[in-house]
Formats: C-alpha cells, sequence, structure tokens
C-alpha cells in the first residue's frame, strides 16, 4: 500500500486531530471485528471530552476544510483496513504453503531464517524467508544486506554525515548509504497483542523521523518499506496499530507498507525500482575520463 495523495503535506495539526479523535472514539466498531468512521458531531464531542476546543471543525454551523478532510481520510482508512488489507493478511499454515510455493518458483541460494522457537515449533521465519527470495530474484546482481547487524550510515566524504539510531531488517545494496531500507514483522506464533508487537510500530516511527530529519536538511532520499504479517496478531487483536501504520504511511513516515501476500506482486516492483536508482547512482559517480 502506497500513501494516498489526498493526505500527504497536511502538516502536523492534521494529524494532531487524527490521533486525538481516534483514540477518544477507539478504532473499531464495539463487537464487531471492523474498523469505525466518525462523523462532525462525534469529532466535536471527542475533543470537548478531554477539554479541547472544536470551534476549528465547525464554523457557522458548517464543517470548515479541516473537518471535512478528517471525515474523508476516516472513511478512506476505513475502508482500506476492511476491505483490501484484512484479506490479505495470513495465518501461520498459509504463510507455510506460499513459502513452500515460493521456494519451488525461486529456488533461493541465501540462507534460511529461522524463528527463535524450541523443538516442533521451530520452523523457518515464512514471511522473511519469502521477501529475501523476492529480492534476491530481483536485485539485477546488485549486493544486498539482508540481515544487517549494524547500524545504517549515511556519509559524505568518507566521514559519518548520520547514522541511524536502529539496527533495520534489511538494506539495499548496503548498510552504507543505502537507497532503501525495511522493517519486517512476522508475528505468526504470537498468541496476544503484546508490548513487543507494538514497540515494532514505535521503532518504525522513529526510523521515519530519522530519514525525515535526513530527507529535509540534507536532500538526501532513502526509501523506508514496512512488511507486516499475522492475520491474528494484526486483524484480531491489534487492528488500532493497523490503523497507526496507515496513519504513519500517510503522514510520510514510511513509503510504502506491505500486508502478507502482497509482497508477491507487489515487492518485485519496489526492487526493480531501487536497482534503477541504485544504477543512476553507479552512472553518475563513473567520471567522463574513468
Amino acid at each position: 500500500m502506497q500513501p494516498d495523495s489526498r493526505f500527504k503535506q497536511l502538516g502536523k495539526r492534521f494529524w494532531a486531530n487524527v490521533r486525538i479523535i481516534s483514540q477518544v472514539l477507539g478504532y473499531t466498531e464495539q463487537g464487531q471485528q471492523r474498523i469505525k468512521t466518525y462523523s462532525l458531531a462525534e469529532m466535536k464531542h471527542a475533543l470537548e471530552r478531554v477539554g479541547l476546543h472544536s470551534a476549528h471543525l465547525e464554523m457557522d454551523g458548517k464543517p470548515t476544510e479541516l473537518s471535512q478532510k478528517l471525515v474523508t481520510y476516516f472513511e478512506y482508512r476505513a475502508e482500506l483496513l476492511n476491505t483490501l488489507v484484512e484479506p490479505l493478511l495470513m495465518d501461520r499454515e498459509e504463510a507455510a504453503n506460499l513459502y513452500q510455493s515460493l521456494k519451488s518458483r525461486y529456488h533461493s541460494t541465501l540462507p534460511e531464517p529461522m524463528n527463535k522457537q524450541k523443538g516442533e515449533k521451530r520452523t523457518p521465519q515464512y514471511f522473511t524467508a519469502m521477501i529475501n527470495m523476492i529480492i534476491e530474484a530481483n536485485r539485477d546482481g546488485l549486493d544486498c544486506n539482508y540481515d544487517p547487524r549494524t547500524l545504517t550510515m549515511v556519509t559524505k566524504n568518507n566521514t559519518p554525515l548520520r547514522t541511524l539510531a536502529r539496527r533495520l531488517d534489511g538494506c539495499f545494496p548496503s548498510h552504507i548509504n543505502p537507497t532503501a531500507v525495511w522493517e519486517i514483522k512476522e508475528y505468526y506464533n504470537t498468541t496476544t497483542f503484546g508490548s513487543r508487537v507494538a514497540d515494532g510500530v514505535y521503532e518504525s516511527l522513529l526510523d521515519g523521523l530519522e530519514l525525515e530529519e535526513l530527507r529535509e536538511h540534507e536532500q538526501i532520499e532513502i526509501q523506508h518499506l514496512l512488511m507486516i504479517d499475522s492475520h491474528y496478531t494484526w486483524w484480531e487483536c491489534g487492528r488500532s496499530y493497523l490503523c497507526r501504520i496507515i496513519d504513519m504511511l500517510n503522514m510520510g513516515y514510511v513509503d510504502e507498507v506491505l500486508f502478507g501476500k502482497e509482497i508477491v506482486e507487489r515487492l518485485p516492483r519496489i526492487v526493480q525500482g531501487w536497482v534503477a536508482i541504485e544504477r543512476a547512482k553507479q552512472q553518475n559517480r563513473i567520471s567522463p575520463s574513468s
């Protein structure tokens, strides 16, 4: 999923309203596994409940431009998650079957990443393994760091310019001056939506904030991709966090979010785009005299 052009560049005030209204009114309809939308009256009431003014939402009995955009955004977020995202999320068995299918197709030479479970529960990290296979098959011979165990660094004149705070799950083509970085959140073996899963959302937000600062102050673009799966974890337990992820996407802190099965069709095209960018960079580094 890519951000919707209607909600890009709306500014921090818009998202402040999105967050507080969502928190007060709740993300899902009570007793139903569906994401909520909110009317103008409900949004005004939400702000008033926490002691805030609501005049910026309605003037002279008419909705303001801001409130109209908020209503449209909440409708978009609910429709996207209820109808498109939910069917893309896989359970463990479905992920295992898709993994075997892709393994037969791609014949990957990469080491098989394994989960941290013991005994019969120890299996491949299906989602991560599929992502690695797809990237390997579409990287056009360029390097790729599928498991960087070091901090991502941006340099200038062979000196550090920025060093990101966290170790990311993947970097293309390297953890030094990458064209793209990504995070993978697969939780097939969890039985609740715990703090570790919630922390994963906020880790991606931190990465996005750092990349935004790099873009604004150094004019350096690094594509930031988030890929998540597990129907039980994200849909049955963590729908409010799916809403936060869609918010984060449209705020510009993630360039694209891929949900479950979406990696099969969308990820190859994304990687081919990375390859084109990296080839152009390489060409620009070649001097006329070389």
